[in-house]
């Protein structure tokens, strides 16, 4: 069918198999906490999608991930939110190869070749406090940095290989600032502990992850230019992009799978029908060419303010959609199966995450006034 089919062959491209794996799992068993997809996306290749080749990974663009993930959270919600962490840490970690002759290189080929999943410890916004400022602070002991702090919920608790967390540095007698420390899972000091109580999107593995004085080498701890006033440096923008990205296109996955239901199911006349796929598929497209944008170097200030627009647009039609669908496939689909109101619920979990539109309206409103955009 038109409506992810493109997304369904570049899934099948990058990692051959995974949909037909998918397709034939009930999705009772991807969403509960057992899920057994996370192993099936590490086996296949999904951990090294955007390294280059060079490192042993696929080289995926920006365009690509985002409609290959489409096509995964159509089946799979869990494992497209949980892998969105590892993949936006990894496209963070890939840029700062960039501009750095550090030992990124290494990780990157480590990740790749190892297939290691990177979960994601980066603060994602508590009433009162800044999306921006860390959860996780770093003491340095002389030798080695000291990181302590916890992150409820951390996606991928369970099957993280690799842990990438914001942290506050802090030295004796030095202003603190704000880094990014790369952990291995198995450091001592780490615990994971039961957070996550919903059944919808369990598997996602988003428990507590608790780290108490968790010794790093300097070499895996990254200072960035944060100055807590709503600036982001081009590594952090560079990472927003890509969790608002990948986030966005999977929630949107989660629409379309009703909808394809709709279509399936021949519910509805043609009139609805179309209706409803023109909406989910027209803000495809936009994200799309925010995602296109972003791979031909777009200002990356710019980019993000366009990929938050998106996100909104898209959050709207989630929520009309959701409610055409649920409609047109009737009172008898939903009674005799979960799925529908399953699908129905995860989707709208979309406005759950940071930032919210309430606290972006300030940033995006300067924006359009012509001044950069800051974030709260």
């Amino acid at each position: 069918m038109k409506l992810l089919g493109q997304e369904i062959e570049l899934l099948e491209r990058y990692l051959p198999g995974l949909y037909a794996h998918l397709e034939a799992t009930p999705l009772e068993t991807l969403e509960g906490d057992q899920n057994p997809s996370i192993s099936w996306y590490k086996e296949a290749g999904g951990a090294g999608l955007l390294i280059s080749s060079d490192f042993g990974g696929a080289g995926v663009s920006a365009h690509d991930m985002i409609r290959l993930t489409r096509a995964i959270a159509s089946k799979a919600p869990s494992l497209a939110l949980c892998t969105t962490m590892h993949q936006f840490s990894l496209a963070s970690l890939i840029e700062l190869s960039r501009n750095s002759d550090g030992p990124e290189w290494m990780l990157l080929d480590g990740i790749a070749r190892d297939k290691l999943l990177m979960c994601s410890a980066f603060a994602e916004g508590r009433a009162g406090q800044s999306i921006l400022e860390p959860t996780m602070r770093a003491v340095w002991d002389g030798k080695n940095w000291l990181v302590s702090g916890r992150k409820q919920p951390c996606s991928l608790a369970r099957s993280m290989d690799l842990i990438t967390a914001s942290v506050k540095l802090e030295k004796e007698g030095q202003h603190s600032v704000t880094g990014v420390a790369l952990i291995p899972a198995k450091t001592a000091g780490i615990s994971v502990e039961p957070f996550w109580k919903n059944t919808i999107l369990a598997g996602t593995e988003s428990d507590a992850l608790v780290l108490d004085n968790v010794e790093v080498h300097p070499d895996l701890v990254f200072e960035l230019g944060l100055e807590f006033e709503g600036k982001l440096d081009d590594l952090q923008t560079y990472g927003f992009i890509w969790f608002e990205l990948l986030l966005t296109t999977s929630y949107l996955g989660v629409a379309m799978s009703l909808a394809q239901r709709v279509f399936d199911n021949d519910r509805g006349d043609a009139n609805a029908r179309v209706s409803l796929a023109t909406e989910l598929k027209g803000v495809a497209m936009l994200l799309d060419s925010v995602a296109k944008a972003l791979d031909d170097g777009l200002d990356r200030n710019e980019c993000l303010a366009h990929s938050l627009i998106a996100r909104y647009q898209v959050t709207d039609a989630i929520q009309r959609s959701i409610v055409k669908s649920v409609e047109l496939l009737g009172g008898i689909a939903f009674i005799k199966s979960h799925e529908i109101s399953y699908l129905s619920s995860a989707a709208q979990a979309i406005s759950f995450h940071p930032p919210s539109r309430v606290s972006a309206i300030n940033g995006l409103h300067s924006w359009f006034l012509g001044n950069v955009l800051t974030m709260e």
